[in-house]
């Protein structure tokens, strides 16, 4: 029985799944990769991208924060891809629990996706740091400068920065799902990425299951390991 085969057995036996997925994900979506060769960690900017997106510099350079948000962390033309549709589609059948994301882009929605966890925030979600007023992405893209609220303060993206905690509660749920499911499919992450990376040793099932496009930590541990394009593979569960 080769890998995909196997995945389609384990798919079929089960009906508490969590999927847990990082950058690779959306990539197929035309969002980048930080860390691939192509990504923004490999572009040139007046800093890097670590710098800019962390908490100090956005404190301190908002404004050219904002420049290198607008133009490289939102993405409002993305659209879900065959990976994205297939997790709503096992939500929607009963057999997957939850989705725990790294990513920000909202795509997993998008698909139809209902129990999402994104440890990392969402560019869909800014609040007044003063009011707390909620806008949508559209409105920072369309903005200039730095966005501001109604009130006159600054608004913020609810994503995680550098120098940022996680969120305690989406913390806590992820390692509820992960704890208590049957199956764990990891896709399209390195797992270099902590403290995310590291909410997956809360896993105490018997069946998990590792796809990504290069070698990720995990794989000795894996019951499963298929190396690929994560939308392909997914689309050749039915």
């Amino acid at each position: 029985m080769n890998a995909l085969e196997q995945f389609k057995e384990i798919m079929k036996e089960t009906d508490n799944v969590v999927f847990f997925g990082g950058a690779g994900v959306s990539t197929e979506s035309g969002i980048p990769d930080f860390r691939s060769v192509d990504g923004l960690y490999n572009q040139k900017y007046d800093y890097p991208p670590e710098t800019i997106l962390s908490h100090t510099f956005y404190r301190n350079f908002t404004e050219e924060f904002y420049r290198f948000y607008r133009d490289k962390m939102i993405c409002l033309t993305a659209k879900p891809n065959k990976a994205h549709l297939k997790l709503a589609q096992w939500e929607a059948e009963g057999k997957l629990r939850a989705v725990i994301t790294q990513n920000i882009d909202g795509l997993h929605q998008a698909a139809g996706s209902k129990k999402v966890l994104e440890l990392h925030g969402s560019v869909h979600r800014n609040y007044c740091e003063h009011c707390h007023k909620l806008y949508d992405a559209e409105y920072i893209m369309y903005s200039e400068g730095i966005p501001r609220c109604e009130c006159g303060s600054v608004i913020k993206p609810d994503v995680v920065l550098y120098e940022e905690g996680l969120d305690n509660q989406t913390i806590s749920e992820a390692v509820a799902c992960i704890s208590a499911a049957d199956v764990l499919i990891i896709g399209g992450t390195s797992l270099a990425v902590y403290p995310a990376a590291g909410l997956i040793d809360y896993y105490r099932g018997n069946k998990l299951v590792l796809v990504n496009k290069t070698a990720t930590p995990k794989d000795k541990i894996a019951d499963l390991v298929i190396q690929g394009s994560i939308g392909e593979i997914f689309e050749k569960l039915d």
